[in-house]
C-alpha cells in the first residue's frame, strides 16, 4: 500500500518538487523504497532540474539507494534545450530488455546526430563546464528575484533550487485572482498553486519561473512582476 492505495508504480520528483521545491524528507524516501521492495513496485524518479542547486548540497538520487526499484529518468531540457528531444533511462536489470524492445517497436527512426554530439560534450567535460556556467545565472535570477519581492509580505519557497520560485500568498492579502489579474496587465505570464490539483487548497500561491526570460528581457520582467505585485499588496 503506497499512501493508502494500492498502485503498481510511484513517479515521484525527490530532489526538487514541483511547485513546492522541497526535497522528499529521508524518511519518505526509504518508505518509498520499502513499499517497493515488499509489493514489487517500481519507483520512477524524475530528475527533471537537479543540475541546478544554489543553497544546499547536491541531493542524492533515489535511484542510487535502490538500483533495483527505482527507473532514473531525465533529459536534457532545461540545460540545452527542449527542441533536442534527448532523454535517458536508468533501468532495474529486469527492464531493460522490454524497455528497448517496446522503444525499437514505437520509432524506427531515432535521431543520432544530437546524441553522439552530447556523448562528445560530455566526454571532454564541456557539459560540465556549460552546467557551471548557467547555474551561476540563473543564481544570479534568482537572487536578483528575492531582493525585489523581499518588501512584499509573501513568503518565498523553493528558492534553493530549480529554475522557479512559489510565492505563498497571505491568507488576508491579496488572491490569486488579484495578482492574476494584474500580472495579465502586464504581459505577464504566471503559475498559480490551486491550478495544481494535487495539492492541498489551504494556501494561494504564484509559481514565477525565472528561467525562460532571455537576458535583455530579464530586467523588465522583473520591473512588470514588482509592478503587479505593488497594486495588488497596496
Amino acid at each position: 500500500m503506497l499512501c493508502g492505495l494500492e498502485a503498481d508504480a510511484a513517479e515521484v520528483t525527490p530532489a526538487h518538487q514541483y511547485p513546492t521545491g522541497r526535497a522528499l524528507h529521508p524518511d519518505r524516501r526509504r518508505a518509498l523504497l520499502d513499499w517497493a521492495r515488499s509489493s514489487g513496485g517500481l519507483v520512477i524518479e524524475n530528475d527533471y532540474d537537479a543540475e541546478y542547486r544554489y543553497d544546499r548540497k547536491p541531493v542524492g538520487a533515489l535511484q542510487g539507494a535502490g538500483p533495483d526499484q527505482v527507473a532514473y529518468l531525465g533529459t536534457t531540457s532545461k540545460t540545452l534545450g527542449a527542441a533536442l528531444r534527448i532523454g535517458w533511462m536508468v533501468l532495474p536489470p529486469r527492464l531493460i530488455a522490454p524497455v528497448a524492445d517496446a522503444r525499437a517497436h514505437s520509432d524506427h527512426h531515432t535521431e543520432h546526430l544530437g546524441q553522439l554530439a552530447l556523448a562528445d560534450l560530455i566526454t571532454r567535460h564541456g557539459y560540465d563546464r556549460h552546467i557551471r556556467v548557467s547555474r551561476q545565472r540563473y543564481r544570479r535570477r534568482r537572487d536578483r528575484l528575492r531582493h525585489r519581492l523581499a518588501g512584499f509580505p509573501i513568503e518565498l519557497t523553493g528558492v534553493a533550487a530549480g529554475l522557479h520560485a512559489l510565492a505563498l500568498l497571505p491568507p488576508d492579502g491579496p488572491s490569486e485572482r488579484d495578482i492574476r489579474a494584474a500580472a495579465q496587465a502586464r504581459g505577464l505570464a504566471l503559475g498559480y498553486l490551486s491550478e495544481r490539483g494535487e495539492l492541498p487548497a489551504a494556501r494561494q500561491g504564484v509559481i514565477i519561473g525565472y528561467g525562460r526570460p532571455s537576458e535583455h528581457a530579464y530586467s523588465a520582467a522583473l520591473d512588470a512582476l514588482v509592478s503587479a505585485f505593488d497594486a495588488c499588496f497596496a
